[in-house]
C-alpha cells in the first residue's frame, strides 16, 4: 500500500520524504490556506520534494471550469493529479480530463455506488472518506472494502485511495481491506512508528550496549 501525506505543510512533507514514507501528497484548498501561501507557489514547492502524485483540487461546481482549471494545474508539475468532486459535473470533468491524459482523483466519495461511478468515469484514484462516514455512525471502512472489490470485479484501473484517516487503526484496516493508497495527516504517520514495547526494548538494548562498552574500557585500562 502506498502512503500519501494529507497536508500542504512543507516541513511535514520533508520529514516524511526523509523517512522514505511519502509516496505522494493530497492537498485541498483548506490545507493550502493554512500555510498562508499562494496556491501555485505552494504546489511547486511540494513538487520539488515529491516525485509521486500530488493531488490539486478544483474549486468550482461547473464541469467546463473544472476542466479548464485541471488543464492549467497539470502544467504546474508532471506529477499533478486533478481532484474533482463526486458529482455529475465532477465525473463529466473526470472523463474529459482523462481523455487528455491528465490523471484524476475523484474526491468526496461516501458510497460503493459512487466508487463504481468513478471507476466507470476512468478515475485514476477514488477517495472514500472513512473518518467522515464514521463521524455520522456509518462504517467508513466498509466503503473502502466494497470499492476495492468493485475495482477487482471489473478490472478498473482506478486505485482506491482511503482518505480521512484519523488514527493508526484506520491505516491498518485500510491495508487489510486492500486499499491501493492511504492518505493521512502527518501526526497519524508518526503514530505508526509508536509502540511501548519498541521504546522499552530500544532503551534496554542501548543501556546494555553502554554497559558492555564500559566493561571493555575497564578491561583495556587494566591491560
Amino acid at each position: 500500500m502506498k502512503f500519501f501525506l494529507d497536508t500542504a505543510n512543507l516541513e511535514e512533507i520533508r520529514q516524511a520524504v526523509a523517512w522514505g514514507l511519502c509516496d505522494g501528497v493530497t492537498t485541498n484548498p483548506t490545507l493550502v490556506v493554512k500555510e498562508g501561501r499562494e496556491h501555485k507557489a505552494q504546489i511547486l514547492e511540494i513538487a520539488k520534494m515529491v516525485t509521486g502524485p500530488i493531488s490539486v483540487e478544483t474549486i468550482t461546481n461547473d464541469a467546463d471550469e473544472m476542466v479548464r482549471q485541471g488543464v492549467a494545474y497539470a502544467t504546474w508539475a508532471p506529477n499533478v493529479v486533478i481532484k474533482v468532486p463526486m458529482t455529475p459535473h465532477g465525473l463529466q470533468a473526470c472523463r474529459r480530463l482523462r481523455e487528455r491524459g491528465i490523471p484524476v482523483n475523484v474526491t468526496l466519495t461516501f458510497s460503493a455506488n459512487q466508487a463504481l461511478l468513478a471507476g466507470k468515469a476512468g478515475a485514476t484514484f477514488v477517495s472514500p472518506f472513512v473518518g467522515r462516514l464514521d463521524d455520522i455512525g456509518h462504517d467508513g471502512m466498509q466503503v473502502v472494502r466494497d470499492a476495492v472489490q468493485i475495482v477487482r470485479n471489473y478490472g478498473f484501473e482506478t486505485q482506491v485511495l482511503a482518505s480521512s484517516l484519523r488514527h493508526p487503526l484506520h491505516v491498518t484496516t485500510a491495508a487489510l481491506a486492500g486499499a491501493h493508497v492511504a492518505t493521512m495527516p502527518f501526526k497519524v504517520l508518526e503514530q505508526l512508528f509508536k509502540h511501548t514495547l519498541t521504546d522499552v526494548g530500544q532503551e534496554r538494548f542501548l543501556a546494555d550496549a553502554a554497559k558492555l562498552q564500559a566493561e571493555l574500557e575497564k578491561h583495556k585500562a587494566r591491560v
